[in-house]
């Protein structure tokens, strides 16, 4: 089929490399003509691991140009792939949604074409979409369109990391649609994912067991709303654990036994329940406070999604308080960060916790020391003021440190000689912010081992 990827952020350039790689044409949009060189060079603006693999391997079927004209009209799926940032009263920034709606409804007619909201969206989006796309449509061809598209939304459920294995061998796929053909195109284009019979990647198999791929099809509004819910669920699971955590540092309980504990209950898994820092990125934090505002348009409230966002918010402030408890004074001292990306395996540093600790520890007159093992180059362009804060090496952090904090865990980080690091530190402390290091081993090499919930 031919596809059309309108934006080539995370989702729509990990959108169009996997169709490609599926055997589809895609064209990718993007009007940052920089972008779309280095992606024509075959380098991807993101870090993800196996993109680059996998946009070679697809290469002869992708096309990245900053032109609509040269992938809407004809297309039989057109993706609209834009970001929609938080504003400051939790709702969407959707001026780059409108932008790109227009846009397509300039170019699209003809065939037949599924109009896809592939961005994370408020409930309705689609129909207002849908009047944006009509209204273009009309003023640029002095009619009105005559069954020549339809929108359709089709959430994405991508973790950075692993957005390509998602891709490939997602849960579920989720498709919202009042057209029954657009439902039929958008089964077609997805037909080798759902019945799993397209050739795996050499570097990225097929996991053993999966079968049949489910597709949810819906309306329109509860597909918006799949989306919403399952990332305010999985946010909430994350803050419940970090709730616990901080109640068995006070009772001398385990947490990290707790959520095993816990986890092999069928009905709640073993997922999401990795005791920490709390949760950053694109997603769960925009989404939630999206999901409250769209609540707060009905006059319905949602304490309990309310109460994640609070409690998130509170582990950032809990390594604060475990040091200034252990150092009593943070004037002066020199505290290490390992780790900036919000998670592992991107260099993604939206919502990323370790910002604002390090602001918060900045704040109380620290002297706070950064590394990351590949989001380096993103944080000196995206936060200028802490740039000169960055360490080339990990033996930097921890050189003449008063503390180190462990805040992405990061495989590097894990596989660390620890015990060549302990002797470069002032006083030995190391407060492991996921939970993931050996209590025991690090105690034995002589470090004071802290964590976030004692």
């Amino acid at each position: 089929m031919k596809v059309c990827v309108v934006g080539t952020g995370y989702v729509g350039l990990t959108t169009g490399v996997s169709l490609a790689f599926l055997g589809h044409e895609v064209t990718c949009v993007d009007l940052d003509p920089a972008k779309v060189d280095m992606l024509r060079g075959g380098r991807s603006p993101i870090y993800e691991p196996h993109l680059e693999s996998v946009l070679a391997e697809a290469a002869e079927r992708l096309t990245f140009t900053t032109d609509y004209a040269d992938g809407v009209p004809g297309a039989d799926v057109v993706f609209i792939a834009v970001q929609t940032p938080s504003l400051p009263d939790g709702n969407p920034d959707l001026q780059y949604l409108r932008s790109a709606a227009e846009t397509v409804g300039r170019h699209v007619g003809g065939d037949f074409t599924v109009v896809v909201n592939k961005s994370t969206v408020p409930i309705g989006s689609s129909n207002w979409v849908d009047s944006i796309l009509r209204e273009s449509f009309e003023r640029t061809h002095g009619r009105r369109p005559d069954g020549e598209f339809s929108v359709a939304s089709n959430p994405e459920f991508l973790r950075e990391g692993v957005a390509i294995f998602d891709s490939l061998y997602p849960d579920r796929i989720v498709v919202g649609s009042d057209n029954p053909r657009s439902l039929d195109v958008l089964n077609r284009l997805y037909r080798a994912v759902l019945n799993q019979t397209f050739t795996p990647p050499t570097f990225l198999p097929r996991p053993g067991g999966i079968g049949a791929v489910p597709m949810v099809s819906t309306d329109l509004a509860s597909a918006e709303l799949i989306k919403y819910a399952a990332n305010a669920f999985l946010a909430t699971k994350i803050s419940f654990i970090n709730e616990v955590g901080r109640l068995a540092g006070k009772v001398g309980a385990d947490i990290t036994q707790v959520a095993r504990g816990i986890g092999l209950d069928a009905r709640i898994g073993p997922r999401f329940l990795q005791p920490g820092v709390g949760w950053g990125g694109s997603c769960f934090g925009k989404d939630t406070a999206a999901l409250i505002t769209t609540a707060g348009e009905y006059h319905h409230e949602m304490p309990i999604v309310s109460a994640a966002r609070e409690v998130n918010q509170q582990q950032r402030r809990v390594v604060v308080d475990r040091l200034l408890d252990e150092l009593r004074i943070l004037k002066g001292r020199r505290i290490g960060l390992l780790g900036l990306a919000f998670k592992p395996d991107t260099d993604d540093l939206r919502d990323a916790p370790a910002i604002d600790i390090a602001r918060q520890l900045g704040a109380r007159g620290a002297r706070v020391v950064l590394h990351d093992p590949v989001a380096g180059d993103r944080f000196r362009r995206e936060q200028p003021d802490l740039a000169g804060r960055l360490a080339s090496t990990v033996e930097e952090v921890f050189d003449d440190s008063d503390a180190v904090v462990l805040v992405t865990e990061w495989s590097q980080y894990l596989d660390l000689d620890w015990g060549k690091f302990v002797g470069l530190m002032r006083t030995p402390v190391l407060l492991d912010g996921r939970h993931c290091l050996e209590r025991g081993r690090l105690e034995r090499l002589g470090y004071r081992y802290l964590s976030t919930t004692g």
